[in-house]
C-alpha cells in the first residue's frame, strides 16, 4: 500500500485542520509514495518503541504524540530526538503523528464510548463545522450520563477496567452517589473549569496537580485520574482496529500497554 494513500485516511478520519496551534501532528519522517505493508502503532515515539518497530522491519510508525513539536535546526546523533529521527530514516520507516486533531475527532467520543456515557457534549469546544443550517461542535473531552448513579469508589474501579489501568488517584469522597461524568483523556490541567460549567460531578483525566485536586473539591466537583498515558492508550487499540477494518493485508504491530512510570 502506498504510504499516501494511507496518509490521506488517516488525514480524513483525524483532520490537520482540528490540530491546536502549538501542536505539530502529521507526516514528519519519510518519504512520499514508501510502500507500507506493516505498521507499528504506540503512544510515543520513544527510543524502545523505534527499537520495537526496527525489529518487526515495519514500514510506517504511527504514534499518537508527535516526535518533533517544534522547529529544529539541525539532526545529530549526539541528541536523543536526533537519534530517534536518524534511526527511522536509515530503517526506511515513515512516521506520522495524529495528536490533538485525533483528540478533537474522536479520542473524547472513544473514551465516552468505553465509559457508557449518554446524552454527551462537547467538554471545550475548539471547533464548530456547518452542515446546512446545522452546527456541529467539536473539541477537547466530553460529559455525559453513567446509565445508573454509582458511588465516586465504583466509578474509579468501572475507569480502571474501562482504560485497563491498575490505579487511579482521586480526589473526593469514595461514597459520594454520582452520576453526570466528564473525561479528558491526555493531560487535564485546567479543564475541571470546564467540567464545572457542565455541571459535572466527577472529571476523568490525567496530570492533576494537587491545588487543582483540592481546589475542585472544594468547588463541588470531585477529580479520577488515571493518568496521561492511563486514558490516551486507547489511541492504540482505536488505531489497530482502524487498519483491519479498512487495510486488512497491511500487518499492524502494536507496543504493550506498559505506564512509563512504576508506583511503589
Amino acid at each position: 500500500m502506498d504510504s499516501q494513500k494511507i496518509i490521506e485516511s488517516l488525514e480524513q478520519l483525524a483532520p490537520l485542520k482540528l490540530a491546536e496551534p502549538w501542536d505539530n501532528p502529521g507526516f514528519q519522517i519519510g518519504r512520499a509514495g514508501h510502500e507500507v505493508s506493516s505498521v507499528f502503532l504506540a503512544l510515543d515515539a520513544t527510543k524502545e518503541v523505534i527499537d520495537r518497530a526496527l525489529d518487526c522491519k515495519a514500514d510506517m510508525l504511527i504514534t499518537h504524540h508527535p516526535l518533533i513539536f517544534s522547529g529544529i535546526k539541525n539532526i545529530l546523533d549526539d541528541d536523543f530526538i536526533g537519534r530517534r529521527i536518524i534511526r527511522l530514516i536509515e530503517g526506511e520507516i515513515n512516521y506520522y503523528a495524529m495528536h490533538t486533531n485525533f483528540d478533537v475527532a474522536v479520542m473524547a467520543k472513544y473514551a465516552a464510548t468505553l465509559l457508557d456515557l449518554h446524552q454527551c457534549k462537547v467538554l471545550e469546544v475548539t471547533h464548530t463545522s456547518s452542515w446546512g443550517e446545522m452546527s456541529v461542535e467539536m473539541g477537547i473531552g466530553c460529559t455525559g450520563l453513567l446509565k445508573e448513579p454509582m458511588s465516586l469508589k465504583d466509578c474509579a474501579e468501572w475507569a480502571k477496567k474501562v482504560f485497563c489501568i491498575p490505579n487511579v488517584k482521586i480526589y473526593g469522597d469514595l461514597g459520594a452517589m454520582i452520576q453526570r461524568v466528564s473525561v479528558s483523556p491526555g493531560s487535564g490541567k485546567g479543564m475541571s473549569e470546564a467540567a464545572i460549567r457542565q455541571k459535572a460531578e466527577v472529571l476523568i483525566t490525567g496530570d492533576i496537580g494537587h491545588h487543582e485536586g483540592i481546589d475542585a473539591i472544594a468547588r463541588g466537583i470531585f477529580i479520577i485520574d488515571a493518568g496521561h498515558h492511563g486514558i490516551e492508550h486507547i489511541f492504540v487499540d482505536y488505531m489497530k482496529s482502524f487498519f483491519k477494518e479498512n487495510w486488512s493485508d497491511i500487518k499492524v504491530y502494536t507496543e504493550d500497554n506498559i505506564s512509563p512510570f512504576t508506583v511503589i
